[in-house]
Order: C-alpha cells, then structure tokens, then sequence
C-alpha cells in the first residue's frame, strides 16, 4: 500500500497566491525526485455542520483559509528516500531563507498508511 504526507495550513487569504507560487515549485521538485503525486487544496466550502470544521480544527483567524495538501508515494521508505533527495535540492534548500506566507507553527503535519485505495 502507499503512504502519504498529509499537511493542513492555516494561511491568510491575501497570502494565497504567493503560497501557490511556492506550492508550484515544491509540486515539481518533489515529484522530479519520485513522488507519485503531490497536491495543494484551498478551502472552498469549510462553513459545514458535520463534524469538525477544518478552521476550527486549525484554529485559523476570519482572515485566513485552509489549504490541506498531500503528497503520495509507494512505502514510508519510499517517502523517505524521496525527502532526503528534496531536502538537498537546491529549489528547495533556499526557500527557508524566503519568507513563508504563513505561519510555520501553525502547520499540522504527519505521514500516513493507505488503508484503503478505491
């Protein structure tokens, strides 16, 4: 089965195109080094009534949305093989040095086993 790197971002909405643009690079990066498929989703209806509501559970601000992301790969060893490349790579080694257009503290982050795929 696959494993997955999931993300849930709290980011304020006037930061969302300059999150893409970072998003864009990092999708490419990651699936040049073997990713099977990457990701990036901005909240478009979070207002529900069923459960938990992403913003709650982000604890975000009015101002902010939501962008949940996931990266797919074969094994949590694939995953990792696949990081240590992308950690090296310059494109991404560099972004640290840039301003986030979000709050890093605020990210929820894990790696997840595929118990289903439909």
């Amino acid at each position: 089965m696959a494993y997955v790197d999931g993300f849930v971002i709290p980011i304020p909405k006037k930061n969302v195109a300059a999150y893409r643009r970072i998003a864009a690079l990092a999708g490419k990066v990651w699936r040049e080094h073997g990713a099977l498929d990457y990701k990036e989703c901005v909240g478009d209806d979070l207002q529900v009534k069923c459960g938990l509501p992403f913003p709650k559970l982000a604890k975000s601000k009015p101002s902010e949305t939501i962008v949940f992301s996931f990266i797919v790969y074969k094994s949590r060893a694939h995953r990792d093989r696949v990081n240590a490349k992308v950690m090296k790579d310059p494109r991404i080694a560099n972004m640290g040095s840039e301003k986030m257009p979000f709050d890093i503290k605020k990210m929820a982050y894990g790696g997840f086993k595929v118990i289903v795929d439909a």
